[in-house]
């Protein structure tokens, strides 16, 4: 497609307006033994504001899931969004492809900028690692919300059918789409109401865009998540907590919103959307802002659905 227009590569340079002009600046932070992160951060960081981490999920880089956000929330706080790695231009040398490593990495990012303390939220797998950061780093981490993040699963539950797909290999081949058709299955999974017209030729632009590159070690961080996972061997972290779930997540299903909710105890407050899906950011996002306002900003406790 070189030397073609490329919608995807256009809408990129628009988010990239879009956070430049919300008051956030591309960063690239080396931290060591060929780890390297870009971010978008504070073009000056405003001491009298708390800080707010933002923590993407599987799919494109960190615009694509936080273009909505960023200019109410870089109002109130010190905003902080990284693309996590082998996402945008962050990339390791290093094997591990555990949630733990990549937020130990998140952590010395935010070492490297001076951050001491911040709230984090993360979506879909960027929840998996706004966990681990505030279980490694309590100190560090005042609040959490984790979106559709079904951080408590278990390996025995897609052998029990609970998710669509059967095989992390099938999970793997709609989730890291390689054509049209996969592209348009996940659009499937993931949306409540999801477009009816999906022309083949923005999705392959799509996809060559931003699903080509890093994709074998993009595979490894999904294996990573499913691979011998234990609900006893997770950590209950301590730090306030707000869970938002769409009511229809196919990728991962209430139950798990429900169980991670048993799991923190009064600790946690569940929140459902309706008629949403798993991407309740684009499908939801004034919903979904709203409850994240409630949470980190207002004194008012959002409407909490009850386990």
């Amino acid at each position: 497609m070189a030397g073609c227009f490329s919608f995807t590569a256009t809408r990129d340079r628009c988010f990239r307006y879009s956070f430049a002009s919300a008051g956030l600046k591309s960063t690239t932070t080396d931290l060591g033994e060929g780890t390297i992160m870009h971010s978008w951060t504070p073009k000056a960081h405003d001491h009298s504001k708390p800080s707010l981490l933002l923590l993407h999920g599987m799919g494109a880089n960190a615009m694509w899931q936080w273009n909505d956000f960023v200019s109410p929330l870089t109002r109130r706080f010190n905003v902080y969004v990284p693309d996590l790695l082998f996402f945008g231009d962050s990339f390791t040398g290093r094997p591990d492809r555990s949630e733990t490593f990549q937020a130990h990495c998140v952590a010395g990012l935010l070492q490297a900028h001076g951050v001491r303390s911040t709230s984090v939220v993360g979506i879909s797998y960027g929840g998996f690692v706004a966990y681990s950061l505030a279980a490694q780093f309590p100190e560090r981490v005042e609040k959490v919300v984790l979106c559709c993040a079904g951080v408590c699963l278990e390996e025995r539950d897609m052998d029990e059918g609970m998710f669509q797909v059967k095989t992390v290999e099938e999970a793997v081949d709609i989730l890291l789409p390689q054509t049209p058709q996969k592209l348009r299955q996940l659009v499937q999974l993931t949306f409540a109401k999801p477009a009816k017209i999906m022309p083949t030729c923005f999705l392959s632009d799509f996809i060559h865009v931003m699903c080509t590159e890093n994709r074998q070690e993009r595979k490894e961080l999904i294996e990573t998540l499913y691979k011998g996972r234990k609900l006893s061997n997770l950590p209950k972290i301590t730090q306030p907590t707000l869970i938002i779930w769409g009511e229809q997540d196919l990728v991962f299903p209430m139950e798990l919103a429900h169980r991670l909710k048993r799991h923190l105890g009064d600790n946690a407050q569940l929140v459902v959307i309706k008629n949403a899906g798993h991407a309740l950011n684009v499908e939801k996002p004034k919903e979904m802002y709203k409850n994240l306002k409630s949470f980190l900003i207002d004194p008012i406790t959002p409407n909490v659905q009850k386990n």
